[in-house]
Order: C-alpha cells, then structure tokens, then sequence
C-alpha cells in the first residue's frame, strides 16, 4: 500500500509530530516526543515538503528505509531535503516509535537575509537520499548543539533579535555540514577514485558512441544520471577530487578528443565539431580558443 502526505506549513508538521509550534517558520523537533506511527498502515510513503528539513536520524531507525537504499545508521546520518522535493520512505508497516531530531525552516524566514541569497550554494539539499552525510560521533554532537542554540532562541519571546539570532546559528549549521561532507568526500576517497574513473569511461564511450549524434555535447546531469549520483554530488565530488568543475572536466575533455582527432590530416575541422556533438562549428572554435588560445585551424597548423 502507499500513501502521500504533504506538508506546506511548519505548524502542520509541528502537529504530526506532537511538537508546539514556538515560530510559524522554524521548528527543531524531537521525534521521540511523537506518537507512535504506522503510516496509515501503508509501507511505501511518500512526502513532499513545503520547507527545507534537515533530519538527524537515530539509530534505532534502520528498520526504515529511503528509496532503494538502506542507511548505515551506526554513526548518525543526516539527511536534507529542499522545498517541493518528495522523500520516498518505505516500512514493513507495522507500528513504530520514531526516533532522532529535526530541524525544518520555511523559506520566508531567511528572505532578505545573506543566507538567503546563499542557501543555493548549499548544494547537499539537493543530494540524493543515499548521498546523506554520515556523521562520527564528535560531528554528531556539533549538530546536537546547533539544534540545542536554535532551540533555545525559540524558546524566548520573539524579539528583534530573534530572527538575526536564529538566522545567524542556522547558517552556522550549514557551514558545518559543508565541513562535514568535505571530509566524507576525503575518507571515501577510493570510492571516489573508483567514480572518477567511470566518469572517464562514460566520456571516452560517449564520443564514440551514437548518442553523441541524437544528444549533442555530454552534459554534467547526464553523466550524473549514467552514474546514479545527483548532478549536486556529483558536481562536488569531480570538484573535491579534481579542482575543476564536472563543467570545466568535460570541455578538457572534449578539447583533447578534439586534439587527438586534428592530428589526422584528413579530417575536416567542420566535421570534428559535429562529432564531437557541436551543432554549429563556431561554437567549437569559440570553445577551442578559450581553452587552448589557439582556433583550430592554428593549432593543426602549430602542430
């Protein structure tokens, strides 16, 4: 069975989860305080959420599960969703006690705010499920207590310091995770190599394959997508391993396809640009000469 539920306001969701509502647009929760949940007796949920939620999962919640993929919840995971996105949540459907805390703030609250015109450069909200930050025990705690500030902020009178005080501890918060993901990017560095490798694999099968002929030039959402990683993770990871954007790593590499190919002396420069999935040939020589200082044409010459 499966059921949806959709949450718009941080009140509505404050009352499924038997918590007060201290702010209308910024909530931290306790899930042990909720009432036991069966989901309406259905195992397969899903929920859309009119605000960003930041979950800090317990691990006595490994009986749940996210999309196709189980969590490893022995050190704490987190787990961050953006506004209109949908999370996937599967039980076997018998009663639960949940357990973790939840931090959930409305958009509204940190317009006209730094962090504000920020909160996209926190690219992890728009990770995949199984993308979660995994946390060590220490980390785990650096999250405790930025809930803890936040928290303690709600609890007084509102104020004209509440909203720079809570505003202030949330980007606090997220500075944090960021920390926190790039050091989960270093320690699965294998894994990451391992990833980089296949990326290379898809670009080199691209571009002589028949999809370079009915897609055009490679994109980063469809290398993301070959590699069942969100183009956010993805994107980030390419960087952290690399220093170059999963952008810039693709236009080298068409640039040394390119290069490799004007090496034939037979081969026309119009007829490389359409092979390498350039619909007009000026925008590979417009590429070719930002990347190189050269046009083609001097650089077959030069070479």
């Amino acid at each position: 069975m499966a059921g949806i539920y959709q949450f718009d306001t941080i009140a509505s969701y404050n009352d499924f989860n038997n918590h007060e509502t201290l702010h209308p647009l910024v909530s931290v929760i306790d899930f042990g305080n909720a009432k036991p949940r069966s989901w309406d007796g259905n195992t397969s949920v899903k929920i859309n959420y009119g605000f960003y939620t930041i979950f800090l999962k317990d691990v006595k919640c490994g009986d749940l599960r996210y999309g196709c993929n189980y969590y490893d919840y022995q050190e704490g995971t987190l787990v961050f969703v953006a506004p209109g996105q949908v999370l996937d949540v599967e039980t076997d459907g018998k009663v639960y006690q949940p357990k973790g805390y939840g931090l959930v703030f409305h958009e509204e609250l940190i317009h006209g705010t730094a962090l504000g015109n920020a909160i996209k450069d926190y690219h992890f909200f728009e990770y995949k499920a199984y993308e979660a930050l995994h946390l060590s025990e220490r980390e785990r705690q650096v999250i405790l207590d930025c809930f803890a500030k936040i928290n303690f902020e709600l609890q007084q009178a509102i104020d004209k310091h509440s909203k720079k005080l809570i505003v202030s501890n949330l980007e606090l918060l997220l500075n944090y995770c960021v920390r926190f993901y790039d050091r989960q990017f270093t320690t699965r560095e294998n894994v990451n190599k391992g990833i980089l490798g296949k990326f290379e694999n898809i670009l080199n099968n691209y571009f002589t394959s028949d999809e370079v002929h009915e897609i055009g030039l490679p994109s980063v959402a469809y290398c993301a997508d070959a590699l069942h990683l969100s183009a956010n993770y993805f994107g980030d990871l390419i960087k952290k391993e690399t220093g170059k954007t999963a952008k810039e790593y693709i236009q080298t590499k068409i640039i040394n396809v390119a290069k490799n190919r004007m090496y034939n002396p037979d081969s026309n420069i119009n007829e490389i640009a359409y092979e390498l999935g350039f619909k007009y040939p000026q925008h590979f020589t417009r590429m070719f000469k930002s990347e190189t200082g050269y046009t083609p044409s001097e650089f077959r010459a030069l070479n």
